[in-house]
């Protein structure tokens, strides 16, 4: 009985050896394969992919070309005098510019969905190896358990020889130290998982910026359609009619100029400095982006001083930016659209004062004003972020080019009435409703704004 039953103990160990032996064979065995059908289909799914992006970014090159050939054409042309053909040859260069740059944002979506594809096919790939390392780990750790590990001077009375008794430690340390790299292979394909799942998300949020910026040229590009489709028919195509129209816009400004500088006494209210927070350099940020160019600044500028007449010696109220037709118009600061409203409704009043128009009130005791718009997107009563999209720039009003007039008032004295309230009644803009503050309600926007 002595010996018969030490035998059968070394029978057993041995098979469950053997057994364990097999599993983790097999399990390794299985491991390539899954893994090599998985590395296999990826990796040909995923050159596919990248030969796609590659493409894309091709032609992303090469659309990029056309848009700097577009701009040097645009450059010549704004140098030139002030005639339609020359503003339509203008309006027409914007057009395919801005369809060019539909072309590549669209391909940028294209890279960054395809991108998102390459990262869902590596998460599939990440978390089936996962599951598969799982699997055998578990199932390894499971007969290792079952496998009754004698102590040493068991083993050696029980074994064959000493030779062997060895043999069957080292054997378990062997499957000890394969379960161990494998929990180590787990880890790190774990946070290849949490990797590549981080590179969806900031890719997915990528996707989301595109898109809004898609939505945006598309703005920009109907804008500058629309202004092109009025011009025409505004002048028929006539050189003669386009200046009419020029001349016309400077004969209203002047009236209306001189009916704002001309309010009542009683409109005249005294401004609270108090009620003004945030009196700082970058308290509001540009309303348009890329360089920045003034025409006109605030106050008693050299051209202000030069036409007294049409600014009674109050200088200008804003400051004038250019900006080509259709260019997007963004929020200075976070607000709300205290109003919207376009002056050149009031057929009194087409082409001499801000055309469309936006104002937004912040919470520091200041307004924005927008105007000369081509197209106004937001409503009254909307909440607008800063460096939100109102509006597409462009020479609506008194404009005899497209640019942004961009003002800041004081809150708490301006208020939103046809001008006639605060003038009398008089004149051809005394219908048309916009923002009237007192002169001493307009603020210069670069306190405001960052330096340039």
């Amino acid at each position: 009985m002595n010996y018969r039953a030490p035998r059968m103990w070394r029978t057993l160990t041995r098979m469950r050896f053997s057994m364990l032996a097999v599993v983790l064979g097999a399990f390794v065995v299985s491991c390539g394969i899954v893994y090599a059908d998985t590395t296999g289909a990826t990796s040909s799914a995923s050159s596919n992919l990248q030969s796609q992006i590659d493409q894309n970014q091709q032609q992303i090159n090469q659309l990029n070309g056309e848009i700097a050939q577009y701009q040097q054409q645009l450059n010549l042309t704004q140098q030139q005098g002030q005639t339609l053909q020359n503003t339509i040859g203008q309006l027409n260069l914007s057009i395919k510019k801005t369809n060019t740059s539909i072309q590549i944002t669209n391909k940028q979506i294209n890279t960054t969905q395809l991108q998102i594809q390459q990262l869902s096919d590596s998460i599939s790939g990440d978390e089936a190896s996962i599951a598969n390392l799982q699997k055998g780990l578990g199932e390894s750790i499971r007969i290792l358990n079952e496998t009754d590990t004698a102590p040493l001077s068991v083993q050696l009375l029980t074994s064959d020889g000493i030779q062997q008794a060895w043999q069957d430690i080292d054997d378990v340390e062997t499957i000890q130290g394969a379960i161990n790299t494998t929990i180590s292979q787990l880890a790190t394909e774990k946070q290849t998982l949490n990797d590549h799942k981080s590179a969806q998300l900031v890719k997915n949020q990528q996707l989301q910026q595109q898109q809004q910026q898609l939505t945006v040229q598309q703005g920009s590009l109907s804008a500058t359609k629309e202004t092109q489709s009025q011009l025409l028919a505004q002048t028929k195509s006539q050189e003669a009619a386009y200046q009419a129209i020029i001349a016309q816009k400077k004969a209203q400004e002047s009236q209306f100029e001189q009916q704002l500088n001309n309010l009542k006494a009683q409109y005249n209210q005294t401004v609270n400095q108090n009620q003004i927070l945030g009196f700082a350099p970058g308290t509001l940020s540009w309303p348009i982006g890329g360089k920045i160019r003034i025409t006109q600044y605030f106050g008693n500028t050299n051209f202000a001083d030069a036409h007294q007449a049409l600014y009674s010696g109050h200088g200008h109220d804003g400051l004038d930016i250019s900006a080509p037709i259709g260019t997007p118009v963004m929020a200075a600061l976070d607000g709300v659209i205290l109003a919207t409203g376009n002056t050149d409704a009031t057929p009194s009043c087409v082409g001499g004062s801000f055309g469309k128009w936006v104002m937004i009130q912040h919470n520091n005791g200041i307004n924005t004003m927008y105007a000369h718009l081509s197209k106004i997107s937001v409503t009254q009563g909307q909440q607008v972020s800063t460096g939100e999209v109102i509006g597409y720039s462009g020479e609506t009003g008194y404009a005899t080019g497209p640019h942004l007039h961009f003002g800041v008032y004081v809150s708490s004295v301006t208020k939103i009435i046809p001008l006639g309230q605060a003038t009398g009644g008089h004149g051809a803009c005394s219908t048309a409703v916009m923002p009237v503050p007192p002169v001493s309600g307009y603020l210069n926007p670069l306190n405001y704004l960052p330096a340039l």
